[in-house]
């Protein structure tokens, strides 16, 4: 066992006015599993860049073993998978490689297939046994969770957990209480580091919050009393003084301007102690309630439909040419519904989704599929017409009816295609601007943002662009893709929140279980 120690580190971006780490030091041991969680922009990628000294910074982090990060990037993913990995580590011994993914319940068949024509799990698993082959190095692995279904995760997780000696990105509740032992928490003014999983940890800072809140309205009150207090003091002590002004020199009068004197001077001694107790109790105040994470409230204004039934998919049957992705696919949707589909990654479930919004006379964006094609629009099938997408050759079959004048608010997977400024963007949108802009401020956006170009926001931030402008529309049928990707776990308990408080009509593929949990009321396997 070795340490990783970091003292005094101070970092910001060229051209940028704040730093994004500033005088941080801790240190953490190399057998431990951390969990590395913050709110999105808080700097966790920058993080891991600067341990794998990509990044010019302040102050010292020392160590005594090598840093290697996750996800490697796939040049020519058109090779086949053992040439891959030969690429990523010409040391590796095959018989270690075979252990490693029957751990991770691996197909036989992978390693003279194209590495593209794998799964997105399969590819992410891949990744992580040639990672985990380098024994001696502390790994460094961001986000890994994204695009995975719930069994990958699941797989992946229980993968983790016989490992020690590595740093994971992740905000998936589940996930991180599954494969960890230790918390490394960036805040809103620190650097923390805590023994347990995340729940433990977020338990403790429930408590820590409460606490500090408490003591935050205690504190006001005793400063507004001690306030009250000096002042009264400091009359008391001037009116005093005021009576020696015109007494004569007798003894008598001289031994009266003594007492006064003496009185004046105490109370002048309680005014100074009362004010140097306020400010003592403002300098207690002023160190609370730097790391509460705000937890503001969103609201949704969601259209009524006069009809009960909105949406209804009876036998559907889904198919890229001869391959089918799902059959015989039945469900409803109502008012108040929040449906999740579940299954593994290519069942389906975005597809069905894509076939729902051109039922509903919506355009589809395209998006690659995962096979990748370009899965492009499906057809309009309101009819239960047998159809088939001359884009994707995607076939739908079955029958598909929405309500007549059935307004979607539409969450797409993918946020890569954002540019320009953010506000040119929500005036393309027509949407209210301050009810945009307010929903990112209580997802914890900086306002010095709302100026920059889209391009520069993080992933995370980006996604929360796209389900700003779905908490601003008032759909009657809410079709959210994945929308978690990228999405800190603060965000997604805020989220949770409102889809459990207002509970809009909703079509849900989302793998964070501990979420599906809380929000879905009807689950449809494929």
């Amino acid at each position: 066992m070795s340490r990783i120690s970091v003292e005094g580190l101070t970092f910001c971006y060229d051209g940028s006015y704040e730093n994004i780490f500033e005088d941080v030091s801790f240190a953490i041991d190399t057998d431990w599993k951390l969990g590395l969680v913050g709110r999105n922009g808080r700097g966790k990628t920058t993080f891991l860049k600067l341990l794998l000294g990509e990044l010019a910074y302040g102050g010292r982090i020392s160590a005594s073993v090598e840093f290697d990060y996750f996800p490697y990037e796939v040049q020519n993913r058109e090779k086949n998978t053992i040439d891959i990995v030969e690429e990523i580590y010409p040391a590796y011994e095959f018989w270690e490689l075979a252990r490693e993914w029957s751990w991770l319940s691996g197909a036989d068949d992978v390693w003279y297939r194209p590495f593209e024509s794998l799964s997105n799990g399969e590819q992410t698993k891949m990744l992580l046994a040639v990672l985990f082959l380098k024994e001696n190095n502390f790994l460094l692995i961001d986000e890994p969770t994204n695009h995975l279904d719930e069994e990958t995760r699941e797989v992946v997780c229980a993968y983790l957990k016989r490992k020690k000696g590595f740093l994971a990105v992740s905000h998936d509740r589940a996930f991180l209480d599954g494969c960890i032992d230790h918390v490394l928490a960036i805040n809103r003014s620190n650097i923390e580091v805590a023994a347990g999983n995340f729940s433990s940890w977020w338990e403790n800072k429930k408590r820590r919050d409460a606490f500090e809140l408490a003591e935050n309205e205690r504190l006001k009150k005793e400063i507004k009393r001690l306030s009250g207090a000096a002042r009264q003091a400091e009359g008391w002590a001037d009116k005093i003084e005021g009576t020696k002004i015109g007494r004569d020199t007798s003894q008598k009068d001289g031994a009266n301007r003594d007492y006064i004197g003496e009185k004046s001077r105490r109370m002048q001694q309680r005014r100074k102690n009362l004010e140097r107790r306020r400010e003592q109790e403002i300098s207690r105040k002023q160190s609370l309630l730097q790391n509460i994470e705000s937890e503001q409230e969103l609201r949704m204004e969601c259209a009524v439909h006069h009809k009960q039934t909105l949406l209804a998919a009876r036998d559907i049957t889904l198919s890229y040419g001869d391959r089918t992705l799902c059959a015989g696919v039945s469900f409803e949707v109502h008012p108040g519904d929040c449906i999740v589909f579940a299954g593994q990654n290519g069942s389906g479930k975005s597809s069905m989704l894509r076939a729902v919004l051109a039922a509903a006379g919506r355009a589809v964006p395209a998006e690659k599929n995962v096979f990748g094609d370009d899965a492009g629009a499906a057809a309009d099938n309101a009819a239960g017409r047998t159809v088939a997408n001359d884009a994707a050759g995607l076939t739908v079959a079955g029958t598909l009816k929405t309500a007549g004048g059935l307004k979607i608010s539409y969450v797409p997977q993918d946020a890569g295609g954002l540019s320009g400024y953010l506000r040119d963007y929500i005036r393309e949108a027509e949407a209210d601007e301050t009810l945009f802009l307010q929903f990112l401020r209580k997802f914890d956006f900086p306002r010095s943002h709302f100026e920059k170009r889209m391009e520069e926001f993080s992933e995370g931030q980006r996604k929360k662009v796209l389900l700003a402008r779905s908490l601003c529309e008032r759909a009657h049928l809410y079709i959210w893709d994945e929308p978690l990707n990228f999405i800190d776990i603060f965000s997604r308990m805020q989220l949770e929140e409102v889809l459990v408080k207002y509970r809009p009509a909703m079509l849900l593929v989302e793998h964070d279980a501990a979420f599906t949990a809380r929000v879905g009321t009807r689950i449809v396997h494929f």
